[in-house]
């Protein structure tokens, strides 16, 4: 057997992020940035009102209260308004170019309006600046908005806008194809037979890629014969960035995908036993001039989500530009003792995880465990890693990966 930390570095080494195509901004939500982006524009690239209300100099206000004169409006977009000069203010409105000689703006509330007059009335002082957005508040030209391996977030897209651009060069996201093999697998809406099971792996898979942010393309299932296996894996490394298989890696007379990767992917593929549980059986390699990796994991399904998330998921990461791969890893307490044998295998348990009313990252419940055993996975959002022995006593700390949003409400711990 291998260790966990020795088959992750293997695969992780084996892979690099793909070749980075230029997006339009619509596309490019999630996606990883491929190249720095130096602001060429400022933002804002004018003095402009926050507020509506008057512009006015605000040495005309030193000794309130102080009546102006209203000597024009002005409107977001429009052109420059009157220059303003001595006891003189103009009606401004939000985003509207502060106009020459003005240096600050009262806000309307502040202000009793004499129409009959054509005046304006305030009894405060005011400051030069007061309400006034400066050229580069936000952005000044030259400075770094974007570093390359940055993930495009709702206000990135705002920032890259803001420059004028509707483009970007970002790594594309990972077409992932998504197999399931064994003669025992039946579809839906059909009546099983003797000795058939329903395919749960690939809605799993094809589910947790898609909550990644992967594209996901569906290979179907294949029989338990190595020629045909061969060629579908084959096939599939040659349209699309990645393929994930599930069955078909342990040690049975018919478990034709180990040798299928082995064949396809040397001299860079490996058929690993890692000292892992569940998730022991793990194959992969790396097929073609492109590098597309293929990824071999266990049948049963709760080690098909293991393997995914400890192995899989960072490597389509790094295809994907990502410089975090892996999962975010915290220490929480346990809320009860669990047990297990000593047996040189890490415990890869699933189980859901909260913050506790002393603000401490606790392990409320973790699920059964057994490799079939999927149901009871269902609402875990983390993956409690158990080292090697006998027990993690209640009140010990434990290292966890989370795969969701914690929830933040208080337990009763």
């Amino acid at each position: 057997m291998i260790t966990f930390d020795e088959a992750h570095d293997f695969v992780l080494s084996a892979v690099d992020a793909l070749r980075p195509l230029r997006r339009p901004l619509v596309d490019a939500l999630g996606a990883v940035a491929a190249e720095n982006l130096v602001a060429r524009e400022a933002v804002p690239g004018f003095a402009n009102s926050s507020m509506d209300g008057y512009a006015m100099r605000s040495i005309d206000t030193q000794s309130p209260p102080t009546r102006l004169r209203v000597v024009g409006t002005t409107l977001a977009g429009d052109a420059p308004a009157p220059a303003v000069g001595p006891g003189e203010a103009v009606r401004i409105m939000t985003g509207a170019a502060l106009p020459e000689g003005a240096d600050c703006v009262c806000m309307i509330e502040e202000i009793e309006v004499d129409a009959t007059r054509g005046e304006v009335l305030l009894t405060r002082e005011m400051a030069a600046g007061d309400a006034v957005r400066h050229p580069g508040d936000d952005i000044a030209v030259g400075d770094l908005l974007l570093a390359r391996g940055d993930v495009l977030n709702p206000p990135l897209l705002g920032v890259i806008a803001s420059q004028g651009l509707d483009s970007l060069l970002v790594y594309p996201r990972p077409r992932v194809g998504v197999l399931s093999t064994g003669d025992e697998l039946a579809g839906p809406n059909v009546e099983l037979g003797p000795g058939e099971i329903r395919d749960a792996n690939r809605p799993l898979l094809t589910g947790m890629l898609q909550a990644s942010g992967f594209e996901v393309i569906d290979l179907g299932v294949a029989l338990d014969d190595y020629p045909s296996t061969l060629a579908l894996l084959e096939s599939a490394a040659a349209t699309c960035d990645a393929v994930i298989s599930t069955g078909g890696v342990s040690v049975g007379d018919v478990d034709h995908v180990k040798s299928a990767i082995l064949a396809l992917g040397q001299p860079q593929a490996r058929w690993m036993q890692v000292a892992i549980r569940p998730g022991k059986p793990f194959a992969f390699g790396v097929v073609g001039p492109r590098g597309v990796p293929l990824f071999g994991l266990p049948g049963n399904p709760v080690s098909t989500r293991v393997s995914f998330e400890l192995f899989v998921r960072p490597a389509l990461r790094r295809l994907a530009g990502h410089r975090d791969v892996d999962r975010p890893r915290l220490n929480a307490v346990m809320n009860e003792t669990l047990t297990r044998s000593k047996d040189g295998k890490l415990y890869v348990v699933h189980a859901e995880v909260r913050v506790g009313r002393d603000a401490r990252l606790r392990v409320e419940r973790v699920a059964r465990h057994g490799s079939h055993l999927l149901r009871g996975i269902a609402g875990a959002n983390a993956l409690a890693l158990i080292p090697d022995g006998t027990e993690i006593a209640a009140g010990e700390s434990v290292s966890v990966l989370l795969l969701d949003d914690l929830d933040v409400s208080e337990t009763g711990s």
